[in-house]
């Protein structure tokens, strides 16, 4: 059974559609760059709207010419013909309407941007930031099978190995890096013998990842007399120019007291560039976190609410296990998992935050 009334509302977008390709090649509106910006993101919102409901409506053509012939065609072989049709395009339907439900519903306006993360060892001393060092392997292979860029901005390097803290930007020019990666925010625990454990015993550590959309150049009006900036030394690995050159960077925002630093390169420049970047991402996610919840206010369950405070997955290296607290999703192969291969986790938690924007939007 069609559903008109889900085909209405794709078609009463595309007046809207319409206009925007009208504006966007207006060349008044190529010349002020943040109206362009905003308008091309509006317009790419509501792309697959139209293109999922042409081939909805284009489908729906189809199996109506097609019951027209089963009842009025005498010839045997069309009759077939269109039974075959009709087989072959119902079954189709109910999919294509979820689909479209779906991409009625209004997303996560950042979900389509670069993503900051940032990995803190929590409780549990050395081996937290040990267990720090290996989530962030864990998300440089996962990048790596995505074919995502990875540029580290600030790290501080823990007693025993891994990172007390860490801070990295994922890009990508085909993905939308924040949302895939917003379901790592949370607070994850690990369950196994430390490495810095001489008697053999299991323990519980922790870790905290916080994910954040990287602010494009017009979302947060960041102006340089804000800021305080300071120059040091840069410490840890690098070579010949550790502790020798200026090129570290500390961005102090005054008016909100933010404070971010990068020391990952050599060129005073580039560092001053990507501290700029994160401060800016994080001012954004100031205004971001409200909007998050909101969301959590009204879902009875959370998968992805941004709120970095909540367990939501434990890492359990005697049974070999991983679990998603979230989800109550388990995969009995922790090393593979370490290793970067996260997506299933990702598709579940995906899976289930659709179901629950469905049931919201029908409430």
């Amino acid at each position: 059974m069609a559903d008109n009334t889900l085909l209405e509302k794709v078609l009463s977008l595309e007046d809207k559609f319409k206009l925007l390709q009208e504006q966007l090649s207006n060349p008044d509106v190529i010349s002020d760059m943040k109206k362009y910006v905003q308008l091309n993101k509006d317009y790419k919102e509501l792309q697959p709207i139209i293109e999922a409901g042409k081939k909805y409506e284009k489908m729906l053509a189809e199996l109506s010419q097609a019951k027209d012939i089963l009842m009025n065609e005498k010839d045997d072989d069309l009759r077939e013909m269109a039974r075959e049709e009709i087989a072959s395009i119902e079954p189709q339907l109910p999919d294509m309407e979820q689909n479209i439900k779906l991409l009625l519903i209004p997303a996560d306006p950042d979900d389509g941007k670069n993503a900051m993360i940032e990995i803190r060892g929590g409780t549990g001393g050395d081996e937290a930031a040990i267990f720090a060092g290996d989530l962030f392997r864990m998300y440089q292979h996962f990048a790596e099978s995505k074919g995502w860029k990875l540029e580290i901005s600030d790290q501080t390097p823990g007693t025993s190995g891994g990172f007390k803290q860490i801070v990295f930007k994922l890009s990508s020019s085909a993905d939308g890096v924040y949302g895939i990666m917003k379901y790592e925010s949370g607070v994850h625990r690990v369950q196994r013998v430390p490495q810095t454990e001489t008697q053999g015993r299991i323990q519980t550590s922790a870790a905290s990842v916080a994910v954040f959309p990287e602010a494009g150049e017009f979302d947060v009006d960041l102006k340089w007399d804000d800021i305080r900036l300071d120059l040091f030394c840069s410490s840890g690995p690098g070579g010949q120019g550790v502790n020798t050159t200026y090129s570290a960077v500390r961005l102090t925002h005054i008016p909100s007291g933010l404070v971010v630093q990068c020391q990952e390169e050599r060129s005073q420049l580039k560092n001053k560039d990507r501290a700029f970047e994160e401060l800016r991402t994080r001012l954004y996610n100031l205004e971001h976190q409200k909007y998050l919840d909101g969301i959590a206010a009204k879902r009875k369950t959370m998968v992805s609410t941004g709120d970095r405070s909540a367990k939501i997955r434990t890492y359990n290296y005697p049974q070999g296990r991983v679990t998603d607290h979230r989800i109550n999703w388990s995969m009995y192969n922790l090393p593979v998992f370490m290793d970067g291969d996260i997506q299933e986790c990702i598709d579940q938690l995906q899976i289930a935050e659709n179901a629950e924007r469905l049931k919201d939007a029908g409430e």
